[in-house]
């Protein structure tokens, strides 16, 4: 890991990633949606509506990881003190944040028609709300101070803090009765999806795995040059 300590070195390694994930989560996104939309059948009970699911449920676990890399990466920022681990998880949460909107908004959209409204205080729903403000508050943590270093540490302890919701969302449909189906993919017996709904949401879950790849090499970046160019600003400040 100490090797992507040097900028230099980590964006000559992000410029040689990019294009493969890039292409990769786009040609992955185009198959799946095709497969999942047109080519994979309906559901005897859902109908169409199951259809939903192979946005839904890749965004609902990868908005859940994301949060896990965010605070595995405030760990290693605030005991090892890796120059880049703060910005990482920093240029991880938007990308979480918009995946925990897809996953409020897509479930929304598919409970209006199985269970007649668009929202319940169901545990799992609101476990999920409660992290997608978590995202907004690690996000504004970033924004409300002057000082990076101040910053990046209120930030850091708040995903570690946060991180403890993720295993809640989990668990929720087992520890509390809820109205949300529990999980089809990681059941006991193995997963309780037809192998004709399940590949298609394999390969969504990979485009989306791709594009978070994508998306975050990108935002790194950018976040490693801005602190380079407030570092040489600062020596120039002081000669």
């Amino acid at each position: 890991m100490m090797f992507l300590a040097n900028p230099v070195r980590f964006i000559r390694l992000a410029d040689a990633i990019l294009p493969w994930v890039k292409w990769g989560a786009l040609i992955s996104f185009a198959v799946a949606l095709y497969w999942g939309l047109v080519v994979a059948p309906v559901d005897y009970q859902q109908g169409d509506t199951v259809r939903i699911m192979f946005i839904h449920v890749p965004a609902a676990v990868l908005a859940q990881g994301i949060f896990v890399f965010m605070a595995v990466a405030s760990a290693v920022a605030l005991i090892w003190k890796h120059p880049l681990a703060d910005l990482a998880a920093k240029a991880a949460a938007p990308i979480g944040a918009g995946l925990a909107a897809l996953t409020l908004v897509t479930g929304s959209l598919w409970g209006k028609p199985m269970w007649g409204t668009y929202w319940v205080w169901d545990a799992r729903l609101t476990s999920m709300l409660v992290q997608f403000f978590l995202y907004l508050g690690y996000i504004a943590l970033w924004q409300a101070f002057e000082d990076p270093a101040k910053a990046a540490r209120a930030s850091s302890i708040l995903a570690l803090v946060g991180v403890v919701n993720v295993p809640i969302i989990k668990f929720s449909v087992e520890w509390w009765n809820t109205l949300h189906q529990p999980s089809s993919l990681m059941a006991s017996g193995g997963p309780a999806i037809d192998p004709s709904m399940l590949w298609p949401l394999a390969v969504m879950a990979l485009a989306y795995i791709l594009y978070f790849i994508w998306i975050f090499l990108v935002r790194l970046k950018a976040e490693v040059l801005v602190r380079r160019v407030r570092t040489q600003r600062l020596r120039m400040m002081e000669v």
